[in-house]
């Protein structure tokens, strides 16, 4: 039925038929509407090895494009590397920071519009991730702790392997990483709207970073002022007001 989760394909392990893959419908909404929505979803990263890791998703920047400056895509610029801004709802956008980290985005509904992953919390498979960041470093790194494994955009990306070769990749169908339904969606009311990280000009203080109160692999909570998070009917909200 629509806007149900699918079942994953028996393809994916004997696992599949005791869990539920989020397909296109879950994908298909305005992008705040989706950056909240993601929150408490579970991120699977199926490594070539049948190894699966899982991870709670905590944290998310909303980038809507058009006029918003701290967008790849603002003003409805289309380059090579983020085509997949434009593409389906649900298609993943993996750029490169630095020349050599990884920040994995989801598009949404609308022009050039998309939803940054910033923290999850890690469910399934700790060491691992904790094997493959620490092999993103030179020298032996100390010993991380299980909620700094993933609480970044590029930190998530080093503890699942997802690197540029996810770019374009369709999230509802793809063999290699898919969103599974949240075990309890998180109270609307534990649900933080606030300013994103990093941002500079007009749009810096506009509240587009969502996050689950109390939780530990959030990205610096702490440093902007916090309020509850609100879907208002008639036009696309979010905390204070609405978007012009």
């Amino acid at each position: 039925m629509a806007g149900e989760p699918q079942p994953l394909p028996p393809s994916l392990g004997d696992s599949w038929l005791r869990r539920q893959r989020l397909g296109c419908d879950f994908f298909n909404r305005p992008c705040v509407s989706l950056a909240k929505a993601l929150l408490g979803q579970v991120l699977v990263r199926r490594l070539p090895d049948g190894r699966e890791l899982r991870g709670q998703i905590v944290e998310t920047e909303a980038y809507l494009g058009g006029d918003d400056t701290a967008s790849h895509s603002r003003g409805g610029r289309r380059t090579a590397r983020n085509t997949a801004m434009f593409m389906k709802p649900g298609t993943l956008y993996v750029y490169q920071i630095y020349g050599i980290y990884f920040c994995m985005n989801i598009s949404s509904k609308g022009e050039g519009a998309a939803v940054l992953l910033r923290s999850l919390e890690p469910l399934q498979d700790l060491d691992t991730m904790r094997q493959l960041r620490q092999a993103q470093h030179k020298s032996p790194a100390k010993a991380l702790k299980d909620w700094q494994l993933c609480n970044g955009p590029s930190k998530l990306c080093q503890a699942l392997a997802i690197d540029k070769s996810f770019d374009q990749e369709d999230l509802a169908c793809t063999a290699g990483v898919w969103l599974e339904a949240a075990p309890k969606a998180p109270p609307e009311d534990s649900v933080i709207c606030t300013t994103r990280i990093g941002i500079s000009g007009d749009w810096a203080h506009k509240p587009l970073r969502f996050y689950i109160r109390g939780n530990k692999c959030v990205m610096s909570p702490s440093e902007v002022v916090q309020q509850p998070a609100r879907e208002r009917t008639g036009s696309q909200r979010c905390c204070s007001g609405p978007w012009k």
